[in-house]
């Protein structure tokens, strides 16, 4: 199965995140995403000036492993993987200091964090869900009672590297996974309490909303005796605690993302093709000089001059022929790979491409969706707009990377930021004069924001089935204004 989610990431980029999730039944799975770009006409974006090193200089990726799935209350309870998992690594690294423990005891406290992370976003996210928050009463208790209970699980294993013979340094990896437990916890409380504030029932908003502001000041109290950093609306010292979450969160995920060396695909095909293309012009060329020689003798005028014009067409023949066999490489292979590993291990590979196509290679299907999102029939064709087609094949060993995790892992998810800051280049001013009349008959002159659409049609293949999104960027020279999917 393969999920997609869209959001506006910044001013000039959006985010999509993929999630490619194995079927776990031994086999090897196979993930192909197309997505094609209908962009106006008057952006001029075209070959010649975006091509293939513009393109992936606008896209970044991350790819990461998927979060093992836990319930929040169940990561708390003495017989959870994730806690006895910890709790081995912590005792190794006391009484068996080596690299490879100490190794293993960083690993299983970012994976504890992690995981604690994704549960607690999931339960929040369960309860933004609940068609009424009387009837989601018990799912705060869920809320409040597994964070209170993972947190003081995870705190009180503390105590088995808190011994002289642990180094500080390896101490405060178990602080700044504590730290962290404690922001996120404080942070998805308060966009609860967001959420709640918007409830027609004050009495019972006003029950959650004391247990979850209880959370946070307890939480808060606890941070501020442990010495980890508040918000204290001082503007210096909250960048730099800002600055400071951010690398706790880069730290704690880290054991998930995977490095990518990205490389061309089909160099050695590519190769063979190119040196078939100047045989062939090789082959023109002596086939006339050969033939010229054997009627107009050794050296004459007439030969000279045919040999000269052979040895033209032949760079132009080869020419020719490397231009027909890129583009029917194009066809078959992407512009880069890369292995998907895990330590050493290699679990998958991911392979994309990109280039303009003529919308009559575009599927109908496509076109379709494009056109059920425009305000007038056959807009694509009134604005002419350019279509770009960006290919992604992804392949994963289900059984490779089940025997090289720790955890039962599901897949993996890939980020993607898709950068426009070219695309608002040849955009109007992005507010234009409107000349109107008002009721009384009174002239008026609005100011209305000039918006562009950036139309993606992404289709989805995974085990035999296809599925289609439909996504449209607003803009205007100032940036994005938002993406919604259709």
């Amino acid at each position: 199965m393969i999920s997609i989610q869209a959001k506006k990431h910044d001013n000039f980029s959006v985010e999509f995140k993929f999630g490619f999730n194995c079927t776990e039944d031994g086999k090897r799975d196979d993930f192909s995403v197309n997505a094609w770009m209908f962009v106006p006409n008057s952006l001029d974006i075209n070959p010649e000036n975006y091509g293939k090193k513009q393109f992936y200089r606008d896209i970044k990726s991350n790819v990461r492993l998927i979060t093992p799935v836990y319930l929040l209350r169940e990561i708390g309870l003495e017989s959870s993987l994730p806690l006895v998992s910890l709790k081995h690594a912590l005792e190794e690294v006391v009484y068996n200091p080596t690299q490879e423990q100490l190794d293993a005891y960083e690993y299983h406290l970012k994976m504890f964090a992690a995981i604690f992370k994704s549960s607690l976003r999931d339960q929040a996210a369960h309860i933004h869900a609940a068609r009424s928050l009387e009837s989601a009463g018990y799912l705060v208790e869920d809320f409040v009672g597994g964070a209170r209970l993972v947190l003081k699980k995870f705190r009180e294993l503390y105590r088995i590297i808190d011994v002289p013979t642990v180094s500080d340094k390896t101490r405060s990896y178990f602080r700044l996974c504590d730290e962290f437990m404690s922001h996120v916890v404080e942070l998805r409380t308060i966009r609860l309490i967001r959420h709640i504030d918007t409830s027609l029932n004050p009495e019972v908003c006003g029950k959650i909303r004391s247990d979850f502001m209880e959370l946070i000041q307890d939480e808060r109290a606890y941070k501020m005796s442990m010495e980890y950093g508040v918000i204290r609306n001082e503007p210096e010292h909250d960048r730099q605690l800002v600055f400071h979450r951010g690398m706790l969160k880069k730290f704690i995920e880290s054991e998930l993302y995977i490095r990518l060396d990205k490389k061309k695909d089909g160099v050695a095909i590519e190769q063979i093709y190119y040196s078939i293309a100047a045989g062939i012009a090789m082959i023109f060329a002596t086939a006339v000089a050969w033939h010229t020689q054997v009627r107009y003798g050794n050296i004459t005028w007439p030969l000279f001059i045919v040999l000269v014009v052979s040895y033209m067409l032949k760079d132009r023949i080869k020419d020719l022929l490397r231009y027909y066999f890129a583009h029917k490489l194009g066809n078959k292979y992407y512009d880069k790979k890369a292995s998907i590993t895990i330590g050493k291990h290699r679990i998958g590979e991911i392979k994309e491409g990109f280039d303009f196509i003529s919308e009559t290679k575009t599927p109908p299907e496509v076109k379709a969706m494009r056109e059920a999102a425009s305000s007038v029939e056959d807009e694509s064709r009134i604005f002419e707009e350019k279509v770009l087609l960006y290919r992604k094949h992804v392949t994963i060993d289900d059984v490779a990377l089940a025997a090289n995790a720790d955890y039962p892992m599901r897949g993996i998810n890939e980020i993607m930021r898709l950068h426009l800051n070219r695309f608002t280049h040849k955009m109007d001013n992005p507010v234009v004069p409107i000349d109107s009349v008002d009721t009384d008959g009174n002239l008026l002159s609005l100011k209305v924001q000039k918006l562009y659409y950036v139309n993606i049609v992404f289709q989805v293949q995974h085990d035999g089935n296809t599925k289609y999104h439909h996504f449209r960027i607003s803009m205007t020279r100032d940036g994005v204004l938002d993406i919604v999917e259709l």
